[in-house]
C-alpha cells in the first residue's frame, strides 16, 4: 500500500501536490487554518481536510500524524515549517518530513537539525518523495545466499571528511551503488566527487556499514 502523506499548510501548493500524489495512489490529508481554504481542497476526490494550525501539537494529532509516513510542511514561513517538522518527526514519528523553503541558505541547517528534504521548488516535492519512500523500500536487510547485505542511505554534511573527496581517495568497504543530488540520481565511479549534501546508497554487509559511515561521516 503507498504511503500516507500529510500536507500541511499552503493552498495552490496543496492543491497542486495533493492532486498529484493521489492520481500516483497515495494517501493524502491536508491541514490548513483557514475554513473557507479547507472547503475549498475538500472538493478534491479522496483528499482528507482537516482545519487547524498544523503548527500545534492537538491538531496534528486530531489529524492521527502518529500513523502519517510523510509530512510536508508548505506554509510560507521558513520558521513555521521548522516547527512543522520538528514536531512531526520527534513527537508524532513520521518517517520522512520534507519541506519548502524560501530562503536556500537556510538548508544546511534545516538538514542538520533532522529534516530529511528540504526543497526551494514545490514542483520538485513529489519527486523528491518518490525518491525517500523507494529508499525507505530499500534500506532493509536481504539475505542473499549464506550471508545478508544491507542497502542503506547516507547524506553527506557540510563537514564531512568526505565532502570534496572523490570515491577513489575514501577507504569505503561498501560499494556506493547510487548517488542522490538534489533531484538527480547518478550511478558513480570511481573518480566521482563527494559534494556536501549528496545522499550516498550503500551496499554492504552488516559488519560493513559502520565503518563506511564512519568514513563518510566522520561519525
Amino acid at each position: 500500500m503507498k504511503s500516507r502523506v500529510f500536507l500541511i499548510g499552503g493552498f495552490n501548493k496543496t492543491k497542486f501536490l495533493a492532486n498529484s500524489l493521489i492520481k500516483k495512489g497515495y494517501r493524502v490529508s491536508a491541514i490548513n487554518n483557514d475554513a473557507e481554504k479547507c472547503q475549498s481542497l475538500a472538493k478534491i476526490e479522496k483528499l482528507e481536510v482537516f482545519h487547524g494550525d498544523g503548527s500545534k501539537p492537538f491538531v496534528l494529532e486530531d489529524a492521527d500524524a502518529y500513523n502519517a509516513d510523510i509530512a510536508i510542511a508548505l506554509t510560507d514561513r521558513d520558521d513555521d515549517n521548522l516547527v512543522i517538522c520538528e514536531l512531526c518527526k520527534k513527537k508524532f514519528r513520521v518517517k520522512r518530513t520534507v519541506t519548502l523553503i524560501s530562503d536556500p541558505k537556510k538548508i544546511e541547517f534545516f538538514h542538520l537539525i533532522g529534516i530529511d528534504a528540504v526543497v526551494s521548488s514545490v514542483s520538485t516535492i513529489a519527486s523528491v518523495i518518490e525518491q525517500q519512500v523507494f529508499m525507505d523500500e530499500l534500506s532493509t536487510l536481504i539475505p542473499i545466499g549464506e550471508g545478508r547485505i544491507r542497502v542503506s542511505q547516507v547524506r553527506v554534511a557540510e563537514n564531512a571528511p568526505a565532502a570534496g573527496k572523490k570515491l577513489k581517495e575514501l577507504n569505503l568497504p561498501v560499494i556506493v551503488g547510487c548517488i542522490q543530488r538534489g533531484t538527480m540520481s547518478m550511478v558513480p565511479r570511481g573518480d566521482t566527487r563527494v559534494h556536501a549534501g549528496d545522499i550516498l546508497v550503500l551496499i554492504s554487509s552488516d559488519d560493513h556499514e559502520t565503518a563506511a559511515v564512519t568514513e563518510l561521516t566522520g561519525r
